[in-house]
């Protein structure tokens, strides 16, 4: 007697069919985490993929892997680049705003320099001037029998001009001097400029070189118009020493 090929309930799944049984068994198992022996009559028995729901296990190829690796490779190669010029750009705004700050500086340093020479400089008390009677001159016309200063020549009304920086200690009438304005120098001499038509100064201001303190004229103990300018180691009389020579020792050319 001859077998014949069994049909129905018993019949071998075929190939997809046991594959998505496959797939449905090894989801069972990751769920509830418990290995099981499946029998061939249940296996057999479960449902196809589209009546259970559950979808086929996919797997990647080797090829579509290597494509994710490259792409993620690639947005961390374009951040590292990123993050490199960012450090660039923040490094040159750091250089850049050293160098401004640095200019500034340079700046500042140049003009103090400068202000400093300025304040220390000296010029002739009367612009484009020349010494008409010069230090320790003989004669009647003076009391201590010399002159104690250098007189400028210069016309009524010439202005006259601090010869360097200080402060007027004093500016008023000083007898045989007339009109006179007397500053206390920054080196510590005093510098007096008498027979003045006028004065613009006040006792207690600052001056600078070559600021006009006062106009030239004929007051006091004069034979005419000029300049009587004085240099004296202290505020007392007696104490002058050469004016030409001071004016020189402060790079004056006379």
């Amino acid at each position: 007697m001859a077998f014949t090929r069994a049909t129905g309930k018993h019949r071998r799944p075929s190939r997809m069919r046991r594959t998505t049984a496959h797939a449905a068994g090894v989801a069972a198992l990751t769920t509830t985490g418990v290995v099981g022996t499946l029998t061939a009559p249940a296996l057999a028995a479960e449902p196809a993929a589209e009546q259970t729901g559950l979808l086929p296990v996919v797997s990647i190829g080797d090829s579509v892997a290597e494509q994710i690796d490259a792409q993620a490779a690639a947005q961390q190669q374009a951040a590292a680049e990123a993050a490199a010029e960012r450090r660039a750009e923040a490094a040159a705004a750091q250089r850049a705003q050293e160098r401004v700050k640095e200019a500034r500086e340079a700046r500042e340093r140049a003009a103090r320099e400068a202000e400093r020479e300025r304040l220390t400089a000296h010029v002739p008390p009367i612009s484009g001037s020349y010494v008409s009677t010069g230090y320790r001159t003989g004669g009647t016309l003076w009391s201590s029998g010399s002159h104690t200063g250098v007189d400028f020549h210069a016309a009524s009304g010439t202005p006259v001009h601090a010869v360097g920086s200080g402060t007027v200690v004093e500016a008023g009438w000083g007898g045989a001097y007339g009109n006179q304005v007397v500053i206390k120098m920054n080196d510590g001499t005093y510098t007096q400029y008498g027979h003045l038509s006028s004065i613009g100064v006040s006792v207690g201001q600052t001056v600078t070189p070559g600021q006009q303190i006062a106009l030239s004229g004929a007051t006091g103990n004069v034979t005419g118009a000029h300049l009587h300018f004085e240099v004296r180691a202290s505020v007392e009389y007696g104490t002058d020493m050469d004016p030409v020579a001071y004016l020189r020792s402060h790079g004056v050319d006379l």
